[in-house]
């Protein structure tokens, strides 16, 4: 054999010049980093839920705004009274009395006059907020940035869609918020920390619906901000969880118009929850605390669930097979984001005048060793 195969090859070092595994491998901010912006984004959160200033500025310079506030304010106010009268005086007055009459007196004011109250009241607020909302957004923005409003008979039974759907997901909000209550220790902890970051989502809901991003983006949005958000939340929860059910429900109707204008003005970050430190080069945050957090997922299974279940009815009663999903989508929510999308229906797309929520809508994607973080819209 020639001795010359035996003799050591020389080392091959790479080309500093082309680029390598090690360059490309990604970079993470350290774990105290990663929490101080957190933690910054909360203490930005909590700062903008309570910019009063923002709000008596817009209401004192608008004429529309003030009389959608004070129409709000006043009903409301009536709504409290009314809860609170029941409450404090007509429900112990009449617990101990021995007529059947007597005893009943807080059913029959139950029946006869809260509920109707409570109930119109919630149906003109909603009204009445979705038109300073319209309002406030075109102050900020300007007429043409609005998404236009669907008016082909499609896009009228998509929004009709939608909103049903919107609908269903209030309702799940409020039982996944009561049953966190019933678990044992940690359960009124989760049901409030729950309950904040619903009450933000419900603030926002208005812009990401005028900017034109569909449910999908709007839950990813949040819970990939999740630290801003639960801040952002804090009083509006703290303060509906000091009464009754309903006493909560007319509090937070009354404050409601008022943060959504502070939600109006409010800058909720990371602007890039993938980059949260905002430098030019790439860093990921730590990958000991999570970049988003699944927060609705229990109320989307719930809701998936409910239509499944409407679905079945209403294929029974009109005599016709319920229609089957596609082993490919994953749940009923996946349809319902993809006709908010245009995937499945054609629907006409936002203006391009349109404002971004943030810039990180794009598409990316980092592998790391063999699983990856990945970011899609």
């Amino acid at each position: 054999m020639n001795r010359s195969s035996f003799q050591r090859q020389p080392a091959v070092y790479p080309n500093p010049q082309t680029p390598n595994s090690r360059s490309s491998y990604p970079s993470f901010l350290p774990f105290q980093t990663t929490a101080l912006l957190h933690i910054k984004a909360a203490g930005h959160g909590l700062l903008d839920a309570s910019r009063w200033d923002k709000v008596v500025t817009l209401v004192a310079s608008d004429p529309e705004v003030r009389s959608n506030i004070l129409k709000s304010l006043l009903l409301n106010i009536v709504s409290l009274v009314s809860i609170y009268f029941f409450d404090l005086l007509l429900h112990p007055l009449s617990k101990d009395e021995q007529k059947w009459l007597h005893r009943n007196v807080g059913w029959f004011y139950q029946i006869l006059w809260l509920l109707p109250v409570v109930g119109v009241s919630l149906y003109l607020n909603s009204t009445w907020c979705s038109l300073l909302a319209k309002r406030t957004f075109t102050l900020k923005h300007g007429s043409r940035a609005a998404a236009p409003q669907p008016s082909t008979y499609t896009g009228i039974l998509n929004s009709i869609a939608t909103s049903a759907y919107r609908v269903i997901m209030v309702f799940t909000s409020v039982v996944v918020t009561f049953a966190l209550g019933y678990l044992p220790l940690v359960g009124p902890t989760l049901g409030f920390i729950f309950l904040c970051w619903v009450d933000s989502y419900y603030c926002f809901e208005f812009i990401w619906i005028a900017s034109g991003l569909s449910l999908s983006r709007r839950l990813r949005h949040l819970e990939e901000r999740w630290a801003y958000y639960f801040a952002f939340g804090l009083p509006t929860a703290a303060l509906c969880m000091l009464g009754s059910t309903l006493a909560n429900a007319a509090i937070f109707a009354l404050i409601f118009p008022a943060y959504i204008i502070m939600a109006m003005h409010s800058r909720p970050l990371p602007l890039d929850p993938y980059n949260p430190s905002g430098e030019e080069i790439l860093r990921h945050p730590s990958p000991y605390l999570p970049i988003r957090i699944p927060i609705f997922h229990p109320v989307t299974f719930l809701n998936d669930w409910i239509i499944r279940i409407l679905n079945a009815g209403a294929s029974v009663a009109g005599g016709s097979r319920a229609p089957k999903i596609s082993r490919h989508q994953r749940s009923l929510s996946d349809g319902v984001e993809s006709v908010e999308e245009g995937e499945a229906i054609p629907l006409q797309s936002p203006p391009p005048t349109a404002p971004p929520i943030a810039n990180t809508f794009h598409k990316s994607r980092v592998r790391i060793g063999r699983g990856d973080r990945r970011k899609f819209d």
